[in-house]
């Protein structure tokens, strides 16, 4: 699990900005089923994620980024995403910053010497969308950008199971803010780790109030 990453329905949806019962929706209906574990405690990866995205974003959209109609995108065009996804060997698994993009008939586009380009080195062209970057969605949620959620965070499938973490350390996001949930301010959590700055603290506690704040968005019935 280390090297793809894992995230309960919960962690998902809120890394992706996904809705949760969107997430388990699609799970059930084998749209995007769960690939590290897809029984009892499911579990989805970091590619995942970006697939959740995907989904959303071809199926939402009814307009281009220059506001002109479009028509629906096809399953076709979401499971071609979904299977480039689960097959790139992206530079992004280890940390590196990369950019990864999908045009609106499910091709991905990758960095290129001559710019973006798809597997076959094909340039890209139209509408795109980027898997990485701040994910804002309709509903409400905003799933943070998957490398770099904040300057001196990161997540890497490779470490911590993908966790969201403080840069250059193996101190995770989660543990920071399960201690400012017991009443640990910043100057104690310094205290605890005299190695991280309050700027470091921070971020982490901001990012894990944006998770909490998408899974606590309430949807109309």
């Amino acid at each position: 699990m280390e090297g793809i990453g894992a995230y309960s329905a919960s962690r998902a949806s809120a890394l992706s900005g996904v809705p949760k019962s969107t997430v388990h929706w699609w799970a059930r209906h084998g749209i995007l089923v769960p690939t590290v574990s897809s029984k009892k405690v499911m579990l989805w990866s970091y590619a995942d994620l970006m697939g959740l995205r995907v989904i959303y974003w071809l199926r939402r959209r009814k307009t281009d980024s220059f506001g002109v109609d479009i028509p629906s995108t096809s399953m076709d065009a979401v499971r071609r995403a979904l299977k480039g996804l689960q097959g790139a060997d992206l530079p992004l698994w280890d940390g590196s910053r990369a950019n990864v993009y999908v045009d609106g008939d499910g091709h991905l586009y990758f960095d290129g010497k001559g710019g973006l380009q798809n597997l076959e080195g094909q340039l890209a062209r139209g509408d795109l969308l980027d898997l990485i970057a701040p994910f804002p969605t309709k509903e409400g949620l905003k799933g943070p950008d998957l490398v770099q959620p904040k300057p001196e965070l990161r997540i890497v499938p490779g470490k911590l199971s993908g966790s969201p973490h403080v840069l250059d350390t193996r101190v995770e996001t989660t543990a920071l803010a399960s201690l400012a949930a017991e009443g640990v301010d910043v100057e104690g959590i310094v205290r605890l780790y005299p190695f991280l700055s309050r700027s470091q603290i921070t971020q982490a506690l901001d990012l894990e109030n944006q998770l909490a704040a998408n899974l606590a968005v309430k949807l109309a019935a």
